[in-house]
């Protein structure tokens, strides 16, 4: 999202505003992928299989369960991605087995006559199998949690903000070490988030844009009016929206550790 900043008394801040000026806000509805102008293709999820299973453990052919509360991984992770795309779960996905993802089993299994015991069976399975598609990468990790791609070799001096457009993912690095990593999402097909390497210009932790007086907290402007900071829709709809070319971050918790750490100059690295 880009924001707009406010005029200072000096001239060095009027000039700062002027670029923030450019800034605006969340976007509508992208596509599918979270609306960036190209597609992420070099992120390589583990699949499924309704034969091997893919929970933390083997499936339990004793028991005929393939997943059950407690449970947590990709296997589960596609459940639960099915699971939304029948409308029995709103949440995720995660790649927990929670409460969540045991009810929606219960209310899937008592519609078809199944019966609800919340525990994912090969018949269960196969039913939603046949009602769903297979998800693509975006639906699986729709509020993140994806893995991170390898640093960019220009992350590895220095304080950096190393952000893949590829893996949406940000990394805070200092000298190579990697301190924290957040999901994130970028700027639509039309608003694209530029690339390149760039400098904390100013931060604004109560930032609000002048343009479509939405906040942007935690703001670290990086590039004339685009930012990172936290998104209210990104943390409530996922990677279903996109920006006007910031960086959002949808976990509040970790940029606000990550606002407090970061300081005007340190580096910041966009790349594919």
């Amino acid at each position: 999202m880009r924001g707009r900043g406010r005029a200072g008394a000096s001239v060095v801040a009027a000039g700062v505003c002027a670029l923030a000026a450019l800034c605006g806000c969340t976007a509508g509805p992208g596509d599918a992928k979270g609306g960036g102008h190209r597609s992420p293709v070099h992120i390589e999820i583990p699949r499924s299989s309704p034969a091997t299973g893919t929970a933390s453990a083997a499936p339990r052919p004793s028991s005929g369960v393939l997943w059950r509360r407690g449970d947590a991984g990709p296997g589960v992770r596609e459940l639960q991605a099915r699971l939304r795309q029948a409308d029995w779960l709103f949440d995720g996905p995660t790649g927990s087995y929670d409460d969540l993802t045991e009810n929606a089993v219960k209310g899937f299994q008592g519609r078809r006559g199944l019966p609800p015991t919340g525990r994912v069976d090969p018949v269960t399975w196969q039913r939603l199998l046949r009602m769903t598609r297979e998800p693509g990468t975006w639906e699986l990790y729709l509020m993140g949690g994806q893995p991170a791609a390898a640093p960019d070799p220009r992350c590895m001096t220095g304080r950096v903000l190393c952000i893949d457009k590829t893996s949406r993912t940000l990394r805070w690095m200092v000298d190579g070490r990697t301190v924290s990593t957040m999901a994130v999402r970028f700027g639509s097909q039309y608003t694209p988030t530029r690339e390149g390497v760039f400098h904390v210009s100013f931060k604004s932790r109560h930032h609000v844009s002048t343009l479509y007086h939405s906040p942007m907290p935690y703001a670290m402007f990086f590039s004339g009016g685009e930012a990172v900071h936290y998104s209210y829709d990104f943390a409530a709809r996922g990677y279903a929206g996109g920006s006007h070319g910031c960086v959002n971050v949808r976990d509040e918790a970790a940029i606000s550790a990550l606002f407090s750490e970061v300081r005007t100059g340190d580096k910041v690295v966009v790349s594919w």
